[in-house]
Order: C-alpha cells, then sequence, then structure tokens
C-alpha cells in the first residue's frame, strides 16, 4: 500500500537532484563567462553527524528538573550548568555555499582567550575590524565550568557584528580557535558535530576556553548554512617521545600550547630572516594569560611546557609547576581536587594572589612600589626564564632565536629579565600581541582557494602509548 507513495518520493528526489545539477552547470557556465575561474562548494553540515550529535554520558547527563536554554540554531540545549545535550529533532541539509574569487570572502575568526574574547571579520586577507573584550577572572568564575561560558561568549560575538552592521548572516565562513578535543596534526581541519562533541567533553585531558571557538563556529556555521573551520588548535601534537615520558608508568605528558600563535609567529620570523620556518631551531614563548614556552626544531614542536595541565610558568590565571609533594600537602590540609582544578587554568596565578587577572592592575601595583607584587610579577618573569633555559637543552644549544610573544609582552621589564638571564643562548626578538586572528582566516582562504587541503578530525589521538604499553594489556 506504501509502496506507490515511496516510488513518487524517489521520483521527486530524482528530479529535484536533476535540477539542482542542471543548476550547478548553469552556474559555472555564468562563472565562466563573468571570469569567476575558481569555485569552491562544500557543505557545512553532514545530516549523518547531525543526527548522531552528543550523546553523552555521566557529567553530561542531566535530571529533568534542570532548566535548559535553547539556542538560536536548535543545536544545542544548556543546562544551568553550561554542558550540552542532544537535540531532538533533525537538522535540515544544507544547501551547498559557492565561495567566488571575484566578490571578497567574508569571514568571522572567534578567539575565545582565558581573559579575552577576540573577534575578527575579514574580507579576504583584510582585517576590516577587530575587537579584543577583556574578561577578568572574577567576571568568568561565575560559571561553574568553561561550556557554561557559550551563551555570553556568543553574545560578545553578536554585540560585535551589530555595531558593524552586520549579522551572522552575512559572513562566508566561520573560523574559530580550538582544542581540548583528542590531540591532532597542525593545520586546518573542518568543524564536525565529532570534533565538537570531543572537544566539548574534553577528551583531550585539559579544559580551555579555546575549546569555545570551535564550538561557536559550528552553532553558527549550522545556523546560518556556512562552512566552519578551525586551525593550529592547542592540542596539535608534535612531541618527540622524551617530552612525553614522566616517572609513573603509563602516565604521559599531554602536548598543550599556544600552537596557532607560536607557529605563526615563528613563521613571520623566519619570513623576516629569508629562510624557512623548518630551516629554523626556535624557543618560542607566548606571554599573555597563559604562558607556554615550546622547542620548535625544523618546523616541529618537539617539546614544551603544558601551560593549562600546571606545569611551567604560573600566569595571571595559572598556577604553573608545583612539585607533587607540595601539591598532596595541600590537598592533606583540607583543600579539595574540585577546589585545585580550576586554578589549572582559570583561578591560578595573579587571580590567587590578587584577586585579579587584570595584569594592568597588578603592573600598576609594581609600579607603585608594592612589595607583594613586585615580588610575584618578577617570580613570574624568573619562571619564564628557567623554562626557556630548559628548551635551550632540548635543542642541545642550537638555538637560532628566542621569539616573545603575547599580550604582556606589552611590558619592557619582561623583556629586560628575559634579556638578563637568557641572552647569552640566542637573539632575542619581541612579537607583541599575537598573529592568531591572521594565521586563521589566511590559511582558511587557502582552504577555499583550492591551494591547500583541510584535515578531518579522527577522533584518534596522535600518541597512543609506547608498544610495551600495549604488550602489558595482553
Amino acid at each position: 500500500m506504501e509502496q506507490p507513495q515511496a516510488d513518487a518520493d524517489t521520483g521527486r528526489k530524482e528530479s529535484a537532484g536533476a535540477s539542482l545539477q542542471k543548476a550547478g552547470r548553469g552556474l559555472k557556465a555564468l562563472a565562466k563567462v563573468a571570469g569567476r575561474t575558481h569555485l569552491t562548494m562544500r557543505p557545512p553540515c553532514s545530516l549523518s553527524y547531525a543526527t548522531s550529535i552528543f550523546s553523552f554520558i555521566g557529567s553530561y547527563l542531566f535530571p529533568a528538573q534542570s532548566r535548559f536554554h535553547k539556542s538560536e540554531a536548535g543545536l544545542f540545549l544548556f543546562s544551568e550548568k553550561g554542558d550540552m545535550i542532544k537535540e531532538k529533532r533533525r537538522l535540515p541539509i544544507h544547501a551547498k555555499k559557492v565561495i567566488t574569487m571575484n566578490a571578497p570572502i567574508k569571514i568571522l575568526v572567534i578567539n575565545p582567550g582565558s581573559t579575552s574574547t577576540k573577534v575578527s571579520y575579514f574580507e579576504d586577507e583584510k582585517n576590516v575590524y577587530t575587537e579584543s573584550i577583556f574578561h577578568d577572572a572574577p567576571e568568568l568564575l561565575k560559571y561553574p565550568t568553561t561550556n557554561d561560558q557559550m551563551p555570553m561568549r556568543k553574545q560578545v560575538l553578536l554585540d560585535f557584528l551589530q555595531s558593524h552592521g552586520m549579522t551572522p548572516a552575512d559572513m562566508d565562513v566561520f573560523v574559530g580557535r580550538g582544542g581540548c578535543a583528542y590531540s591532532q596534526a597542525a593545520g586546518v581541519m573542518e568543524i564536525d558535530a565529532r570534533l565538537v562533541e570531543d572537544t566539548a567533553a574534553d577528551k583531550g585531558g585539559s579544559d580551555h576556553p579555546a575549546k569555545l571557538g570551535v564550538m561557536l563556529a559550528y552553532e553558527l556555521g549550522c545556523e546560518y548554512h556556512k562552512p566552519m573551520y578551525t586551525v593550529n588548535p592547542t592540542n596539535v601534537d608534535e612531541l618527540w617521545d622524551y617530552a612525553r615520558l614522566t616517572g609513573i608508568a603509563g602516565l604521559y605528558r599531554r602536548a598543550q600550547t599556544h600552537v596557532l600563535n607560536q607557529k605563526g609567529i615563528a613563521a613571520i620570523h623566519a619570513k623576516s630572516l629569508g629562510k624557512r620556518y623548518e630551516d629554523l631551531n626556535l624557543i618560542v614563548c607566548h606571554v599573555d594569560g597563559g604562558i607556554t614556552v615550546t622547542a620548535h626544531k625544523a618546523g616541529r614542536m618537539v617539546d614544551s611546557t603544558e601551560g593549562a595541565g600546571g606545569d611551567g610558568p604560573f600566569t595571571p590565571t595559572r598556577l604553573g609547576s608545583i612539585p607533587v609533594m607540595e601539591v598532596l600537602q595541600y590537598l592533606d590540609e583540607g583543600h579539595t581536587t574540585a577546589q585545585m582544578r580550576p586554578m589549572l587554568s582559570r583561578s591560578g596565578g595573579f587571580v590567587s594572589h590578587f584577586g585579579t587577572s587584570d595584569a594592568a592592575k597588578v603592573h600598576a601595583l609594581v609600579d607603585a612600589g608594592d612589595k607583594k607584587a613586585v615580588t610575584v610579577w618578577n617570580a613570574m618573569i624568573y619562571q619564564l626564564c628557567k623554562s626557556i633555559g630548559g628548551m635551550a637543552a632540548v635543542l642541545e644549544g642550537k638555538v637560532d632565536g628566542i621569539l616573545l610573544t603575547g599580550g604582556l609582552m606589552r611590558y619592557d621589564d619582561i623583556l629586560k629579565g628575559v634579556e638578563r638571564r637568557c641572552g647569552w643562548i640566542a637573539p632575542i626578538t619581541v612579537y607583541p600581541g599575537e598573529c592568531e586572528q591572521e594565521a586563521m582566516a589566511d590559511a582558511v582562504l587557502e582552504v577555499l582557494r583550492g591551494q591547500r587541503k583541510a584535515n578531518r578530525y579522527t577522533g584518534v589521538p596522535v600518541f597512543q602509548g609506547f608498544e610495551w604499553d600495549k604488550g602489558s594489556s595482553d
């Protein structure tokens, strides 16, 4: 009885498919006449991904009495705890987006950080508008988890666009900074539901606000039927084996650093020398709300401090390296791991010492001669130098340059401190601020223009243990 209806549906689908093909041929012909020789078509969302999105367990399931906030996209549901659960309805099949070379490609670049949300609007390579909205730690600590910040961070994006007379619908592509999923290779990556699910669930073992860039780009991309990408997320893994080992069997260090800015600055520096990034050995230091120090050998980040994991210098928001014995004693005194965990990336460092992550306020105390502020500030610089020295040893002293980048490099005393303790290692070059917005936009433009390919998220970490680990489980 239902077969005729099924046949009719099939006929309609075939007819619609033929119409789309015909329209596509006509569009290409029109483009040829207009001189638009390069067309890129890419579907932003997959129905197969959409129907399996966000099947979470454990902490990602919530009682029925929780109050939920539905996003405009109809893709995510947020509890007051900020976690996401599966949306019941199916997503529509999105039309393919056609981008031509004659019209500028409009890009929204989303960069959530530990103390700010930076958002940029690009037309091709031109950075038309950029704003960085500062979030002091007390404001962010109102949110129990990083995922809780999604609605607030999204509103920042919408306000930015509205202030410049635009909406998300005006964009051709969304690009978000990323991290927290399983470790991946460097490069541009398409954002899909699997990546977003693993990012939200911190499958990579860390919890950093950069993850929200992927989640926001995905939500906007699916809502407005546009492609979405991430570039060099914080969990790119290029470590060599010696950098992974610890003194506990089966417990390994993770790759977790400011990949996007570090690789971007390293490439800029190499170009200024008339060389390739792959031809140099560099120590690159990202110095801002988070601090990471990384050894770059022949274009690969072979060792690094794990900034959001309690490794390296303390920072405006992070506790830095602490001997395990001291941590155990701290816990024995009645503190809990639940209290300590946010100190890894949200409430450590300056926040613990001064109640703020605002470096300007702390440095104003330094300028006023406040003894505590002077000691804490200089201790941060001291620990930065210790990390640089360690990476010089990693590179066997063959260092072509020490690069200092990030927002805190606006303070000259940091440079002077590094020069005093590390100037003997290699020439020091300062790149204040960061190039993350440009790095993301440029890389995605190359993909859209067919000059490079985007990776797909594998859902499998780069490092899965050593051979002897696998043998011991047999």
